[in-house]
This record gives C-alpha cells, structure tokens and sequence, in this order.
C-alpha cells in the first residue's frame, strides 16, 4: 500500500468511526506509545524514547482535558489516575527508567481493554434502528 493510500485509509477510518471508536483508537495508540518508548529505554536509545514517551503525554492530556469527571461515576477518579500516569511518564522519561515505563504500560494497557470492552457492550446493547 502506498504512503497516499495507507494516510487516505487512516483518515477516513477516523472520520467515519464512532465516538467510542475513537477512544479505542486513541488508547491503541497511547499503548503502542508506551510499548515503543519502553523498547527504546531497553535499547538506550534516548531520543527515541523521549518521542515515544512525550506523544504518550501528550494523549494522555488530550484525555485529561476531553474528560467530563462529573458525567458519570468515577470520572474524578480517572481524572485522577490521566494526572498519575502524566506525571508517571515524565518521570519515566527524565530518569530513563524503564521499570516505571513498563508500569505505566500495564496501566494503559488495562485501561484500553476495558475501555475497547465498553465499546463493544455500548455497540451490542444499542438498539438498532429499523
């Protein structure tokens, strides 16, 4: 697939996906953010890492500020855990300490499968339209 044809693909993926979609989407890739960071640390490629961990922040604050704590249980908690995680993989970053990337990893990861598992239970459950 052509460069052109994979950003024309991915473009239109995200136009025509679902809010909750996009959530998952935007999880995947904070995951794949930490994973890459992580084998960076691993690798001592310091400015890889750096990339790789400042694009994560950077999801998460996007998170942070798109979070309406007080619409639904447990949204200040979140909100709480988005400001954890920031602060967790800045650190990670400054120090190059890859143990706090990898728990920071498992935190994500476990948020994306339970937000990807949310989205499937909103989309099943949805009444359809006739």
């Amino acid at each position: 697939m052509t460069l052109d044809a994979r950003a024309a693909y991915v473009n239109n993926s995200i136009a025509t996906a679902s809010p909750a979609r996009l959530l998952v989407m935007l999880y995947e890739r904070l995951v794949l953010d930490v994973q890459r960071g992580l084998e960076a640390q691993r690798r001592g490629d310091h400015q890889e890492t750096h990339k790789q961990l400042t694009h994560a922040q950077d999801i998460i604050m996007e998170l942070q500020s798109s979070l309406r704590p007080e619409m639904f249980k447990g949204g200040h908690d979140l909100s709480a855990l988005y400001g954890f995680l920031h602060r967790q993989l800045v650190l990670a970053n400054i120090r190059k300490d890859a143990g706090i990337t990898g728990e920071c990893l498992t935190l994500v990861t476990e948020l994306c499968d339970t937000w990807r598992q949310a989205a499937v239970e909103a989309a099943t459950s949805a009444p359809r339209s006739a």
